[in-house]
Formats: structure tokens, sequence, C-alpha cells
């Protein structure tokens, strides 16, 4: 027994377990010991679906090289697809892992990583950053995309065109209901996060008759910009908000497979301009060509 305490309490040994408890310490904290689960409850995913907070900005993005794991990781697809407003914490690392900043994993309100996706069957790939914020309740109420591109590439791929057949003169008239962008989106926005308050009760009570009805066969979401911008930006950002209808859609119950999707850029206005003394009066002239069309077509 003397012989046991002489150890214990020799100094080399107390030496070696303060040096050993920082290191089990942060090994704890790594394992999320820091961060405890909590529960979701209905209200606290109402609140976030409910907050549409500004989207950030491409200055609100840390630079790659502060990054903490510097190497990024090639994320599953199908996982982002499934981030929405309202997750927990332990909800986005068992999609995402752990960010790749050092952001802590406890009352952190925001977490960034660094994505990588393959472009081929090459080793080359894109490198895109994606940031994922925190409201008060300490769940999702943003996720956003720093990166040319980058946020298209959750796009399910486009199923095998069919050949287009020209409509029967007997089938049932498509009812067109036309959404003016402005109402819908933050301005120049295009994902989920710029759906405006307005615009998402609209979504919701078109999305309400379309799910009733059980004769509604196809939806054509088409989206259309004005003439400002280059053609590539327009017909990328008509696509854009053309998909986050679809998508907003989806989410509301209306099947996906019924829904189809296109974008118009600036190819088919409702209304010319006449170039306007200031650009203001420009933009609210054009107004009427920025805008999104849902058309429903039922069966006989």
């Amino acid at each position: 027994m003397n012989w046991t305490n002489a150890i214990m309490n020799s100094k080399p040994l107390q030496a070696r377990t303060r040096a050993i408890v920082p290191i089990v310490l942060a090994a704890l904290l790594a394992g999320g010991c820091a961060s405890p689960s909590y529960t979701v409850t209905p209200q606290m995913q109402a609140r976030a679906a409910s907050e549409n907070p500004a989207p950030a900005k491409d200055d609100d993005f840390p630079a790659p090289d502060s990054a903490k794991w510097r190497q990024g990781a090639f994320p599953s697809l199908e996982a982002l697809r499934n981030m929405r407003t309202g997750m927990g914490k332990d909800q986005v690392r068992e999609l995402l892992g752990f960010p790749h900043f050092s952001e802590g994993l406890g009352g952190a309100r925001e977490w960034n990583y660094i994505f990588h996706f393959r472009t081929g069957a090459g080793p080359g790939y894109i490198t895109c950053q994606y940031m994922v914020r925190f409201n008060d309740d300490v769940l999702t109420n943003g996720m956003y995309w720093k990166g040319p591109g980058c946020a298209d590439l959750l796009r399910p791929p486009p199923a095998a065109a069919a050949p287009v057949v020209a409509v029967a003169p007997a089938a049932a008239p498509a009812t067109k209901t036309t959404l003016g962008a402005d109402g819908l989106f933050r301005f120049d926005g295009r994902t989920l996060a710029d759906l405006l308050p307005e615009g998402r009760r609209k979504l919701d009570a078109l999305a309400a008759d379309i799910a009733s009805s059980a004769s509604v066969e196809t939806v054509r979401v088409t989206g259309h910009t004005d003439r400002l911008g280059s053609d590539a930006y327009n017909q990328a950002l008509s696509l854009a908000r053309a998909g986050t209808v679809r998508d907003y859609l989806v989410q509301a119950g209306v099947p996906a497979r019924k829904i189809q999707v296109q974008g118009r850029g600036s190819s088919e206005p409702k209304v010319q301009c006449a170039r306007q003394a200031a650009r203001a009066a420009l933009i609210d002239c054009l107004a009427p060509n920025r805008r999104v069309e849902i058309e429903v077509s039922a069966g006989r």
C-alpha cells in the first residue's frame, strides 16, 4: 500500500496527469459533449419558418483559408436536399457533419462549410461555401450558398426529355395563374429563403387548390425576367425562381411528378418600356415582365 501511494503521489505522474486532462477535455468537446441535445417542437419549427431573415451576402462568408478543416468535404447531394428550416443542430450534423470553421458547437448561431462537387468522371471539381444559420431557438432559419451555380447543383437531374406532343383540341382547358416576382421574392432573390410572406401565402392557397383536385394532371411553372442584365443571367434567374416555386409547391403537398419547370429569361415580355429618364422608373415600368406563371392542366 505504501508503495502504491508513493507512485500515485510522485511528481512525474502528476505532471503527466495534468498534461492528459486538456487532451481528454478537447476530445470530449470535439465529440459534441459541449452541445447537449434539445427537443424540437412544432411551435419552434413554425417560428423558424415564419422568420424569413435577410439572406447572407458574399461578404458574410468567412475566408476559406481561415477554416479549421481547409480540405473541405464532398457532401451527399441528397443530404443537402434534405436541409430545411426548423432543424436542430443534431439533425444538421447528422446530414452534413461538423462545420469546417472554428465556430463552436454550443452557442454558435452560424455554421460554415467548404463543399466540393465533381464535374465529371475525372478528378476535377468545383468548390462552394455553404452557410447554415440558427435562430434564438437554435433551429435552422436560413441556408445560403457562395459560388456561381452552387445552389443549382441541388436541383434533381432532369428526366429524359419526352417528345413534344401538340395539345389535342378536346383536352380540358388549362388555367394559368400569374404571380409577380416582385411580390414573391426579395429583390434579386431566387431561393426558398428569399420568398416573401405574401408570396408564401399565395403559393399556399394555390397549392391547396391543386392538391385538393384529383383531376389535375400537370402543373407547368415558368419563370420570366425583365430585360435588365445579361441573357445568361436572366435565363438562370428565371429558371431558379421557377424551381423554387416548384420546391415550395411540393413541400405544400403537390406531387413532384406532376410539376414541370422552365425558365424563359426575358424572351417573352408582357410590356415594352422606352428608356426612362431614371433607372428606378424603368424598373417600375418593367415590373409586369418579372413574373412566375403557373399553368394547371386537368384531365377530362
